[in-house]
């Protein structure tokens, strides 16, 4: 078990929701967050209070910057500094680029780039001020690696992702704060649910989306102490697609 608190973003389904749980049951504290999906999330809070593990929920957009900044700072306040965050909550919005609307450039960037921004800059002097290691993942994609067609909105996102990751460990190697990308392929959540079974097996090698749980060992992995001299870092969840 662990006095150690960390905020995953986008928990309420899909790859936030298994590094919850899974988080959990390795002892961590949880902070859920959603922007709406408030039964899910509080039916994830019940599981993980089932295993004996603090947790509660905080309910905002990661692109309204005014609200990010009350509602976090104000829980640090509360709760004390997070050990550990993980920057999960983001939304695509797919067409090819001749027909992409201003809207959907700017619902996609603003959500997943700036998302990182206002979610990371409230509560970040507070995880220095502890002078104890603390843990920072991002979820990037197979796409802001490779790119893909119709998500040039989405892939942009996803690559600023990894560059601010890049970036900012740099910043914060010395104050033993590591900062790494997840960038996970196709894995069975809400947002591949339409994709074909004949498409999966055309492009993917291991011929099968990921599990969300297998992204999920992933993040618990760098999170934990065994990974302090991992930083800088993109790592693949794929079954081999890139």
């Amino acid at each position: 078990m662990t006095d150690k608190t960390v905020l995953i973003t986008g928990s309420s389904r899909g790859i936030g929701r298994a590094a919850a749980l899974y988080l959990a049951k390795l002892g961590y504290n949880i902070v859920l967050h959603c922007k709406s999906s408030i039964k899910a999330a509080e039916d994830a809070l019940l599981e993980i209070i089932n295993m004996g593990r603090q947790c509660r929920i905080l309910q905002f957009d990661i692109n309204d910057r005014k609200r990010c900044f009350d509602i976090l700072t104000n829980d640090v306040q509360q709760s004390g500094a997070y050990y550990g965050l993980v920057l999960n909550a983001g939304i695509v919005s797919d067409t090819p680029f001749p027909a992409l609307t201003d809207a959907q450039w700017d619902d996609v960037i603003n959500t997943n780039l700036n998302g990182f921004y206002n979610v990371v800059k409230p509560v970040l002097m507070d995880m220095i001020a502890t002078r104890k290691p603390g843990r920072i993942v991002a979820l990037s994609s197979v796409s802001g690696i490779i790119g893909n067609r119709g998500q040039v909105n989405y892939s942009a996102s996803k690559a600023a992702i990894i560059g601010a990751v890049k970036a900012l460990a740099l910043e914060l190697a010395r104050h033993k704060i590591t900062v790494n990308c997840v960038a996970p392929g196709l894995i069975e959540t809400d947002m591949t649910k339409d994709v074909g079974e004949d498409f999966i097996k055309s492009v993917i090698p291991m011929r099968r989306m990921g599990k969300p749980e297998e992204a999920a060992s992933l993040i618990a992995y760098l999170l934990s102490e065994d990974a302090q001299y991992i930083t800088r870092q993109v790592i693949s969840v794929n079954g081999g697609l890139c």
